[in-house]
């Protein structure tokens, strides 16, 4: 028996997410936990829409694992001048992750991680760039011991944050798209977090199911050089197979010049020392998604918890350039349960919940 939700996230992803239309060259890639029944329907869609050609690529993670284990340092600055030439000929990218074991890649050192991280950005700067692209995660029984849950309860979790009304949600977030068009400033006060940034001139940017699925969040970014003051993200962090906790952040100048964690800590400075972006801000959103309430080690859901904010080192998006470039993109987050957030000096949201009139309806 064919699983209704399935069908319907397949039709979401395909129609109203990638846009799939005839003549399009789709690349689909999916890895370990992924239903064949699932990638059967989105191939289907897209060949019923015209798609000319949809390319099915399936990664392993042990296979990966066992590349970095194995691979001499030739080897693993090797560039796949193939898969960027391919990439420049596709006009529609579909990425399913569905790890087995969300840790697997944990042992291999950060800094192995980071240089393969920057090969490949010209590969990943093509796809994001110059495709209509959506990404999400399929559960799996790691992804929902991670998130404390049974299988069952994960996949009812994941189907109702991604099988909503996006049309609906984009319109909610129009407001908050345009107010922060006019915005020049931001600070955000908790008891642990004080800290100031211009974001004047940058516009507001809704994301409401186009790229990333769950999706429900607006963003946008600092002014690159304005970020002052320090910053306690009180949601766990998966990032190149490693657990932060706790992470902390010092700025002066847009620049993080201190850095700590309750975990993780002895991997931060391989992170923040990718690049010569890699120490300031790409990208400030506010987490919308009602259906998301808490953190559950996975970072396309846990930056769009409703009440929450991502605040993130790393590179900006072409769509609100700062400036910033890097291999890095980091998206840490904070729930602002405890927390007040200032736009133009003028108290925008108050421990998670907008107080704003024109914005009350994101609670």
């Amino acid at each position: 028996m064919k699983d209704k939700r399935q069908e319907k996230l397949a039709g979401i992803l395909v129609d109203y997410s990638a846009k799939v239309k005839k003549d399009d060259i789709v690349m689909v890639e999916y890895s370990d936990g992924t239903p064949m029944e699932f990638i059967r329907e989105i191939q289907t869609l897209c060949l019923k829409r015209g798609a000319r050609y949809v390319d099915i690529n399936y990664s392993n993670a042990d296979l990966t694992y066992n590349f970095y284990r194995q691979a001499s340092p030739r080897q693993l600055k090797y560039f796949p001048k193939h898969r960027l030439q391919f990439m420049k000929t596709v006009d529609v990218y579909i990425g399913i992750g569905s790890p087995w074991n969300t840790k697997t890649l944990s042992s291999i050192p950060g800094n192995i991680l980071s240089a393969r991280q920057r090969i490949f950005k010209p590969i990943q700067r093509e796809r994001v760039d110059n495709t209509r692209w959506v990404i999400t995660r399929y559960p799996t029984h790691s992804q929902a011991q991670a998130a404390g849950m049974s299988f069952e309860d994960f996949e009812e979790f994941y189907f109702g944050a991604c099988n909503i009304d996006w049309a609906v949600q984009s319109k909610r977030q129009e407001k908050l798209k345009r107010l922060l068009d006019k915005v020049k400033t931001v600070r955000l006060v908790a008891p642990d977090t004080d800290l100031s940034f211009s974001i004047a001139g940058l516009p507001g940017i809704k994301c409401a199911g186009e790229h990333n699925m769950p999706d429900g969040e607006v963003f946008t970014a600092p002014v690159r050089d304005s970020v002052d003051g320090y910053i306690q993200y009180n949601t766990p962090s998966l990032y190149q197979g490693k657990e932060f906790s706790a992470v902390y952040f010092e700025f002066k100048k847009g620049r993080i010049v201190k850095a700590r964690a309750g975990r993780g800590e002895e991997h931060l400075d391989s992170i923040l020392n990718t690049d010569r972006g890699s120490r300031f801000i790409g990208e400030f959103a506010f987490g919308l998604n009602k259906k998301i309430r808490q953190p559950i080690l996975s970072t396309l859901f846990d930056e769009k918890i409703a009440g929450s904010i991502h605040l993130t080192p790393g590179a900006c998006y072409q769509e609100c350039d700062n400036g910033n470039r890097s291999a890095v993109h980091w998206d840490l987050v904070r729930i602002m349960k405890d927390g007040d957030i200032y736009l133009d000096g003028k108290l925008a949201q108050r421990h998670g919940k907008f107080v704003l009139p024109a914005l009350k309806a994101l609670n």
